[in-house]
């Protein structure tokens, strides 16, 4: 029998929350047999389906604190449809926390059947989760920074950011042998801000089958004074079975296509994607640039790293005329860099590309795997720190940055290709590099696994400023071919480095 859940206690009780009796109550919850949530909707819930239940939003005069004056506005998301499991969501304020009731009232159905079976449930079980809206973007609006819904997913924005990228709490097991686990939150306890322009406290209880934990969450949303959203996040994890593979801070995104994919898409865009890259910084600050790719087998890669500074999926390319979408706008969205704090020791960082047709699909991965395994009966503790935003290129930087990747048929123009060759195209731009003209002594350094680079060339063009690194690429009848290369000059490394894997594109 699991220890009493915080949301048992009567709806109007008042009981006392901090962080470490949470913490203690869900390693006592870790001790116990898991208990599934249960998914018994009253019939009017049960019965949405996809049509019905995005015609539900919430009210914006029902929204939670909206009269109280403190920079911060509270929405929930209705259940049913894809969420049947109930969400328990309580206000902390002065140490107590108390249950946040929801009812039908707070929603607008936009179908009188709905509202009607709605306005019959006397009391909600709970919700699917919910929002935070803060003046993020103008003084008299509140727009959605954060949302926490479905499993353990969220997600956060930057400052005129539009969604994109999504975040959860914990990855279990993921696209190895055998199933998946899917921890979900269960609980949320949000304490109320006192004033204007303080940052906010959220904690949620997550639970499955193999682990229960406790998470704080200090978000600070973007304004006028930065850009960017950040999250600061406590994991304290308790594990009531083993893991065979841990993913700590994991990020989700989609990438269809864009200049080194395009050959089995028709589509007039040139680009598609929330995110282009995996940015990795080492211990010793120095950046690796993984461009993404969408071939038609499953990617997947393991970067070892000793105390990472820092790991993200990134969007780079901020111009509409990269993307040429004028409803998606992918130049909008965010960025999401993961910062450590703390000791993490050694793990991998690993990347999961599953092969996609269809812009929908959140088909990228990454996370942080502890070298330690989760085993039955053991714990840990975690923090890091997300940021949310552009994340633009540093333009003080020295070093240059990856601004492009693209491929074709390797070989000469102009003449029958080749079997089997590939042309690699990588740009690099900024840094001590951009001031450099072609008479400066530089060296490219490529490497190439499961295949053989038969030429490499770098030089200035003109028209941008960029330095371009071309690659010819035997792949012979590899399935797949690992691609490094970087910059040196002046005696010292000059450029990111760019990594790339090859496979077999999807056929148009």
């Amino acid at each position: 029998m699991t220890a009493p859940a915080f949301a048992q206690v009567a709806p109007d009780a008042e009981f006392a929350f901090d962080f470490d009796s949470f913490s203690a109550r869900m390693q006592e919850i870790a001790a116990a047999e898991f208990v599934p949530p249960s998914r018994d909707l009253p019939e009017a819930f049960a019965n949405l389906d996809y049509d019905a239940y995005r015609r539900i939003q919430y009210r914006t005069d029902a929204s939670k604190w909206v009269d109280d004056g403190i920079g911060y506005r509270m929405q929930a998301f209705h259940m049913g449809w894809l969420f049947p499991e109930p969400v328990q969501v309580f206000e902390i304020v002065g140490g107590k926390a108390r249950s946040i009731g929801f009812s039908a009232a707070d929603f607008d159905y936009h179908d009188d059947a709905v509202a009607n079976a709605a306005a019959g449930v006397e009391t909600f079980p709970g919700v699917a989760g919910f929002r935070i809206n803060a003046a993020m973007n103008s003084p008299d609006r509140f727009d959605e920074v954060v949302s926490f819904l479905g499993a353990s997913y969220f997600r956060a924005l930057g400052r005129n950011n539009n969604y994109g990228l999504s975040a959860r709490g914990l990855l279990m097991n993921t696209w190895i042998e055998g199933p998946e686990e899917f921890p979900r939150f269960s609980e949320f306890y949000v304490e109320k801000p006192t004033s204007v322009g303080t940052s906010m406290t959220i904690y949620a209880a997550l639970e499955s089958q193999s682990v229960a934990g406790a998470y704080r969450f200090v978000l600070t949303p973007a304004g006028e004074a930065h850009q960017e959203t950040t999250l600061e996040v406590t994991a304290r994890l308790y594990f009531r079975g083993d893991v065979k593979e841990l993913g700590i801070a994991p990020l989700t995104s989609m990438y269809l296509f864009a200049e080194a994919n395009r050959t089995g898409f028709n589509d007039y865009r040139p680009q598609v994607h929330d995110s282009n890259g995996l940015l990795i910084q080492n211990e010793a600050g120095e950046v690796t640039w993984r461009a993404l790719n969408n071939a038609a087998t499953l990617g997947t890669a393991y970067f070892w790293e000793n105390n990472p500074r820092a790991f993200g999926l990134y969007q780079r390319g901020r111009d509409f005329e990269s993307y040429q979408d004028a409803g998606a706008h992918y130049e909008r969205r965010p960025s999401l860099r993961i910062e450590p704090i703390g000791n993490w020791g050694q793990g991998h960082i690993r990347l999961v590309e599953i092969p996609s047709r269809l812009e929908g699909d959140d088909n990228i991965a990454a996370f942080w795997i502890p070298e330690e395994k989760a085993t039955a009966g053991s714990s840990r503790e975690l923090s890091y720190r997300m940021v949310w935003g552009d994340l633009n290129p540093d333009s003080a930087s020295p070093i240059a940055h990856v601004k492009e990747t693209r491929s074709g048929i390797g070989g000469v123009s102009g003449v029958e290709a080749v079997e089997n060759f590939k042309k690699f195209v990588v740009d690099f731009a900024g840094g001590e590099l951009a001031g450099m003209m072609d008479e400066t002594q530089l060296e490219a350094v490529a490497e190439a696994t499961g295949g053989t680079i038969t030429s490499s060339v770098l030089s200035r063009v003109d028209a941008n400023g960029v330095w371009r690194l071309v690659l010819d690429v035997e792949t012979g009848d590899s399935t797949s071919v690992e691609l490094k290369a970087y910059v040196m000059g002046l005696g010292r490394k000059l450029t990111e480095t760019w990594l790339y894997q090859w496979r077999p594109s999807h056929e148009a």
